[in-house]
């Protein structure tokens, strides 16, 4: 079978850029607001705290949205911004879907779940839609190649 990639489509990246575009823009606001009102070498300090801060929630967004996911016959080849991660289909216990809630509203994502370490979220993965075919197709893919890949 050929390699397939996991991640998101254009129109889902647009729509995630949108959101982490408002939130940048809401950080940004709040560091100006904050470097105006600072006084004293105390104040800047909280000004460069939140500045790395912000810089970090703009990479781990960027990084979440670009992230994809290649499935192959030995494993999983997780490609994020930062970083390349092989995962063999034989680490592999279960592919699992994933609820968040937070004050944004609801989540959802897919993880590896790795026998005997951490779960990985797979990036390109997340959506706040309840009934999303496409997070659906997702995960029958990657179910599919890994029942394939242990012999199942």
């Amino acid at each position: 079978m050929p390699d397939v990639w996991i991640g998101f489509n254009s129109d889902d990246r647009r729509r995630y850029w949108w959101r982490n575009g408002i939130v940048a823009l809401a950080l940004a606001a709040v560091m100006v607001a904050m470097s105006l009102t600072a006084q004293g070498p105390g104040g800047w300090w909280l000004v460069g705290v939140f500045g790395v801060f912000s810089v970090a929630v703009v990479l781990s967004a960027i990084s979440s949205i670009y992230g994809r996911v290649l499935l192959t016959a030995a494993g999983l080849e997780i490609r994020t911004l930062a970083r390349k991660r092989s995962i063999p289909w034989s680490e592999v216990a279960g592919i699992e879907r994933r609820q968040r809630v937070s004050r944004s509203g609801i989540w959802w994502d897919l993880r590896i779940v790795r026998v005997g370490r951490r779960s990985l979220t797979i990036p390109g993965t997340f959506t706040n839609r309840m009934m999303d075919a496409e997070l659906e197709r997702k995960q029958a893919v990657i179910q599919e190649r890994w029942s394939l890949a242990i012999g199942d």
